[in-house]
Parts: C-alpha cells; sequence; structure tokens
C-alpha cells in the first residue's frame, strides 16, 4: 500500500485544478502524434548488473487546456522497454530481453508562455505487456545446461525463465518546450517512468520467485506534432 500511495495522489492531481476553474479562459484541445527513443534498465533484487538498453516509443496524444498555464495530457503509446545483462568480457555470455508495452499517461500538463511554451507534466502511467522475446547467446545457454546437468536441484538460470506480469503501472514526468505556429505546436520533451509495479512475480508473494524486486527505469526523448482543433 505505501507504495501505491504516491501513485493515487498523483493520478487526483488533475482533478484538482477543476474547482478553480476561470470561465472566461478561452479553453484549447490539440490531437497529434509523437515518438522518440528511450533508454531503459530494471531495479532489480538482488541486483543485476547491466548495460543500457534502447528501444522506441510513439503513439497519439489529446491535450485540453481548461485554464491559464494548466491542462491535462492523454496518450496511448507503443514502448519498447527491456534490459541487457553486463557479463565480464572473457566469459563470452550475452542475454538481452525486450518486452513491448501499450502505455497509457495521464498527466497534468503545466506551460509558461504564448508561442514559445515551457512545459512541465506529471502523472500515472498504466502499461500492458503486449509480448516479450529473448536473445541468449549460445555460449551462455551451453553454460546453463552445464551446470543443471552437474546440479539438477539447484535454481541454475531460472531468471531467464520467468514469465513477466501483463500489468505494470508507475509515475511519469517529463520538461520540454513547445512552439506553437500556425500549422500546429511542436513539442520536444525529455521524460523519467518510475516503475511502482514489478515485471515478475516477487518473492514477498510466493517463496519459489526469484526476484524481490523487477521495476522499470526508463528515461525517454519524445518529438511530438499536435494540432488544434478548438
Amino acid at each position: 500500500m505505501k507504495r501505491l500511495l504516491p501513485l493515487f495522489l498523483v493520478f487526483f492531481l488533475p482533478f484538482a485544478h477543476g474547482f478553480a476553474q476561470n470561465n472566461d479562459f478561452e479553453k484549447e484541445l490539440y490531437v497529434g502524434v509523437g515518438g522518440g527513443a528511450l533508454m531503459t534498465s530494471v531495479d532489480f533484487v538482488p541486483a543485476v548488473s547491466q548495460k543500457s538498453f534502447f528501444g522506441i516509443h510513439g503513439g497519439i496524444s489529446a491535450k485540453y487546456i481548461s485554464e491559464k498555464h494548466l491542462g491535462l495530457i492523454l496518450e496511448m503509446n507503443y514502448a519498447q522497454r527491456g534490459w541487457t545483462e553486463d557479463f565480464p568480457p572473457e566469459s563470452g555470455f550475452a542475454y538481452n530481453k525486450t518486452l513491448n508495452y501499450l502505455e497509457v499517461p495521464f498527466m497534468t500538463h503545466i506551460y509558461f508562455g504564448k508561442k514559445v511554451r515551457f512545459i512541465i507534466n506529471a502523472g500515472p502511467q498504466l502499461g500492458f505487456l503486449m509480448g516479450s522475446s529473448d536473445n541468449m547467446n549460445e555460449a551462455l545457454a551451453a553454460d546453463i545446461a552445464a551446470k543443471k546437468q552437474e546440479n539438477p536441484e539447484a535454481q541454475i538460470g531460472m531468471q531467464y525463465s520467468l514469465k513477466p506480469r501483463s500489468f505494470d503501472y508507475g509515475l511519469i514526468g517529463g520538461i520540454g518546450m513547445e512552439l506553437k505556429t500556425g500549422a500546429g505546436s511542436v513539442v520536444l520533451e525529455g521524460r523519467y517512468y518510475f516503475g511502482l509495479g514489478d515485471i515478475f512475480e516477487s518473492r514477498r508473494l510466493k517463496e519459489d520467485f526469484f526476484f524481490n524486486r523487477s521495476a522499470h527505469r526508463i528515461i525517454e526523448a519524445k518529438l511530438s506534432y499536435l494540432f488544434q482543433v478548438k
């Protein structure tokens, strides 16, 4: 419950401004598309040595400016997350896992400026696993098989066969710049996602699972184009 509390607090932040809306303000509604690159890793307990994993993300978005300097953003994005393990060079081992998600962030939008705007976005994000894939080289696969043959009772290589959970949740926030033109708005933004949910079932729930913690940590760069419909 302690891990869920920040999510609940941020989720209700977008609704707080509704009690103080200015009826004289000319509201704005935008829709558009966006995408970019992301750098992701996983917070594992026990720790797993990792290199940065690079993926892509993109999708559609809607932004509603309900009053001066304040609004809401709702998006639906495809994102390619995962991790790459960092083995000693002399081992010859290699492994990475790709996790494909449908993401739905719902963020409070704060901006300053008119034609050129400084923006801040923050809120909860839900993720739905669409599929996953593993890439293990022959050297690592052979080493795991040999160790299992020597000691069949040991949990050798168990972490590579775990099934990821279908649902993820966390908090996302970003800062950037928006340029408003006659043809629409161009937005460049950097974001950080802090996963609150675990990718795999944890040992806190079942004694025979490998990880106590396995949560996403993601840095994103996003370029969006939005056009005003109201």
